[in-house]
């Protein structure tokens, strides 16, 4: 399963130069809940709730999201190893991953925010080539 970032729907919604294809929407896609506060938070800031906002509801809906549970985010706190340089929301999208990974899911990530991939190649975690 692909787990999608923030990164990867704030392209494809706004249309920018670098997207994922459309055909990746059709795949088995995962993300945290924090995917729908940040797109909202993105369009809020860039005035595009009226617009997009049918489009955004479109991306929320192919992906299957994971809640930020105390067992989700506790990885945070207990594993999370101090070499990670990653911002708090960036965290949080690594800790869901870490969770689905140790819940015997198969996951790659998908990003364009290069701390992100970094993170996630120092936890092993596969990189969906975008």
């Amino acid at each position: 399963m692909i787990y999608v970032d923030t990164s990867v729907a704030l392209a494809y919604l706004l249309a920018e130069d670098r997207q994922p294809p459309n055909v990746f929407w059709e795949k088995a896609l995962v993300s945290s809940r924090l995917l729908t506060y940040e797109l909202w938070t993105r369009m809020h800031a860039y005035d595009l709730t009226v617009d997009h906002r049918d489009a955004a509801r479109s991306i929320i809906d192919r992906i299957s999201l994971t809640e930020m549970t105390p067992n989700v985010l506790e990885w945070i706190g207990a594993s999370m190893p101090k070499e990670l340089k990653v911002r708090t929301l960036d965290a949080l999208h690594i800790a869901t991953c870490v969770f689905l990974t140790n819940q015997r899911q198969d996951v790659v990530l998908a990003s364009y925010d290069l701390r992100m991939c970094d993170a996630a190649s120092h936890m092993n975690i596969p990189l969906f080539d975008l």
